[in-house]
Formats: C-alpha cells, sequence, structure tokens
C-alpha cells in the first residue's frame, strides 16, 4: 500500500502541474454576493450545472435580498423561484431550513467550521469544503463534485466511488496548499477538455 501512496503522490504531482499549465487562473464559476448566497448557491448547485444555477440565481438574489427574506420565504413560493435547478422541493426544503437555523444557533452568521456547517439539513463535506474555502478561507479537505469524481478514478488517484473516501485518498497524495485549487481546476480541466461523454482519452492533455 505505501508504494501505491508514492506512485500516486508522483503521479498527482505530475497532474497539479499540466493543470497549472492549463490553468493558471482558476475560481469559483457561481456568482455570489454574500456568504449567505454562496451557500444557498452551492445547495442549489446539486446535480444541476454552475450556468444554469447562475441564471436561477440572477433573479432569485434580486428577488431575496436580505438574508432575513430567506427566513420569512414561503416554501412553495420559493419551490417554483428555483424549479429549473431539479430536486427542487428537496432543496427549498433545505435552504430555507438551513436559514431558520442560522438565524437560531448562528446568530445569522454562515459557521466557519466543518462540524457545523454540517449540522444545517443538506450539507455535506463537498458543500462545506466549499463554503469555508470560498468565504473564509479555511481549507480543511477537498470538495469532491462529479468532474473530481470520475478524473480522480481516470487518472488513478482511488479506486473509490463514495466521495468521502475519494478524498481521503486525495488528501494522502497532494500538499494540502493544492487542495483548495486543485478542485477548481479540476472542473475546469473536465469542462473543457475531458467530459463525461465517450471520447477518446489519447486526444486530453493529461493522459
Amino acid at each position: 500500500m505505501k508504494k501505491e501512496i508514492i506512485r500516486r503522490k508522483k503521479k498527482a504531482e505530475r497532474i497539479v502541474r499540466a493543470l497549472k499549465q492549463l490553468f493558471p487562473k482558476t475560481g469559483m464559476a457561481l456568482r455570489y454576493a454574500n456568504n449567505w448566497e454562496l451557500l444557498a448557491a452551492v445547495m442549489l448547485s446539486a446535480q444541476c450545472t454552475d450556468k444554469k444555477v447562475n441564471e436561477v440565481t440572477a433573479k432569485l438574489f434580486k428577488k431575496y435580498r436580505t438574508f432575513a427574506s430567506y427566513v420569512r420565504a414561503k416554501r412553495k413560493e420559493f419551490e417554483r423561484d428555483i424549479r429549473s435547478t431539479g430536486f427542487y422541493r428537496t432543496k427549498a426544503k433545505h435552504i430555507l431550513a438551513a436559514a431558520k437555523i442560522i438565524k437560531k444557533k448562528f446568530g445569522g452568521v454562515i459557521p466557519r467550521t466543518m462540524e457545523e456547517l454540517m449540522t444545517l439539513p443538506g450539507v455535506a463535506r463537498k458543500t462545506a469544503n466549499v463554503v469555508l474555502g470560498n468565504a473564509y478561507g479555511v481549507v480543511k479537505g477537498i470538495a469532491v463534485d462529479t468532474h473530481v469524481r470520475r478524473l480522480a478514478r481516470l487518472w488513478g488517484l482511488t479506486s473509490h466511488m463514495d466521495p468521502n473516501k475519494i478524498e481521503k485518498d486525495l488528501m494522502r497524495v497532494l500538499p494540502k496548499k493544492e487542495w483548495f485549487a486543485f478542485t477548481h481546476r479540476v472542473i475546469d480541466y473536465g469542462r473543457k477538455y475531458c467530459s463525461a461523454r465517450s471520447h477518446d482519452h489519447a486526444q486530453c492533455p493529461i493522459k
């Protein structure tokens, strides 16, 4: 197992170097104006493209201008507002419940720890990692979305399907200073060069 970790570390080093060359600058594609909007946008992005989320939030964030407006929001109306992101009933339930909990338990401030964030409905490690990194510059792990899961497996950095196990494998082989940007660069790479559609991977920049 130790030899496998060493092999993966060397491979990960080459992959990170290539990703940096392909995407010197990278970052969050979702648009938001404050930490609450960041959390809401990330929750909406589950099983939905960032492009679609940005289309929805462009109207949503104008309609619900303050954090308090989410606390007061009517569920059925909010469901209609986010319908096109998919799974809208569950998302509406989680987002509006999270707003109430954040007001009551955290004084209206988005939690700064992984443990506290994960007490919110609909928030697992991926969402918590994204929010902590972008809101507070706190890096506790690696956000594993569909691109990261697919490409980490393709590149042989993990053999798992479970996002939590994939995250642990990546944390073992990537330096901590690379964790935050790695997710964004892999997403950029998946979108531009190596989509989930069937294609010849030999033609991709990272073979």
